[in-house]
């Protein structure tokens, strides 16, 4: 028998054909378990476990960058060191803590319904990253400049993103959901987001021009970008201007980039909401201290005898 197969010794009911339908006897017959690669799993109860919608789309691409790091490998068990170098990898390809327990969860997720179905000898156990509540990093315009050059050095496809995230504030998995019919007289209509409520913002100049510019071929502007691979060139991208080590500017620092530039700018906080799509204000209410302008009124109060 191949080595992608075990065989093991499960215990089954066998009715011994009494007419009441209640004596059994016991026996024990042979299970064989096939071993899986995490895309063969996820083709299976991919529709049993998640909706269709955007966290659905989410768990595809992250599940299929781990299939990619496993090199498309069969499993019947998967080990402790496995997931550990998992996590390790992650963390190489500039995986923040909050990303990189996302996809464990939906690798977890996954691995409990095959295991439940008998796909899968043993679960590990996933540890859960700490995950840093630090500031909101945004980027400031002379770092806009360098960092959106270097991206567009490696792929202007990836510029051209980088701008439409900046200038919607959308997420990286709205943009690249967003359909040619999503967007019109510059408009774009984002129905598959985080809340589950679809918003419509009007797009900037060069927000259009970068929608343009995508090739018609395609399902959307974006569709064919990898989300992994678009973090793996933005991870590169910032080495080449020397901002390896900030940790805190990811790609959704584009989205706290265009929330403080509207809050800067005198945009009240209700229509940032919107803009963002926030299921709540008080999300919004993080780049309200950014609106220094509104208390400046206090000083000449507090001063006056």
């Amino acid at each position: 028998m191949s080595s992608e197969y075990l065989r093991e010794r499960s215990t089954t009911e066998v009715w011994d054909g009494s007419t009441d339908g209640l004596s059994y006897t016991f026996g024990t017959s042979p299970k064989v378990v096939r071993a899986y690669s995490i895309s063969e799993l996820l083709s299976l109860y991919e529709s049993t476990l998640w909706e269709d919608g955007h966290h659905r789309t989410n768990v595809r691409s992250f599940l299929g960058e781990i299939n990619e790091i496993f090199l498309g490998r069969r499993f019947s068990t998967i080990s402790q060191e496995l997931i550990d170098d998992l996590v390790a990898c992650l963390r190489e390809r500039g995986n923040s803590n909050a990303t990189i327990n996302r996809k464990l969860s939906a690798l977890s997720k996954l691995l409990r319904k095959a295991c439940k179905m008998g796909d899968l000898h043993s679960l590990p156990e996933f540890r859960r990253q700490k995950e840093r509540r630090g500031r909101i990093r945004f980027l400031e315009y002379e770092e806009e400049d360098r960092l959106f050059e270097a991206i567009g050095a490696q792929s202007l496809q990836y510029k051209m993103l980088s701008i439409f995230l900046f200038d919607t504030g959308a997420r990286l998995g709205e943009a690249i959901s967003l359909r040619w019919n999503d967007v019109h007289d510059g408009v774009a209509t984002f129905w598959l987001t985080k809340s589950g409520r679809s918003r419509s913002i009007p797009l900037t100049g060069r927000a259009c021009r970068a929608v343009e510019w995508a090739s018609r071929k395609q399902a959307g502007p974006f569709a064919g970008i990898k989300q992994y691979k678009y973090r793996a060139a933005w991870h590169n991208a910032k080495a080449d201007v020397g901002l390896a080590d900030d940790l805190e500017l990811v790609p959704h620092s584009l989205r706290h980039t265009c929330a403080s530039r509207l809050v800067r700018g005198g945009v009240d906080i209700r229509r940032v909401q919107m803009w963002l799509g926030h299921q709540t204000l008080q999300m919004t209410m993080r780049y309200a201290h950014l609106a220094t302008q509104d208390l400046d009124v206090c000083v000449p109060i507090l001063e006056h005898r």
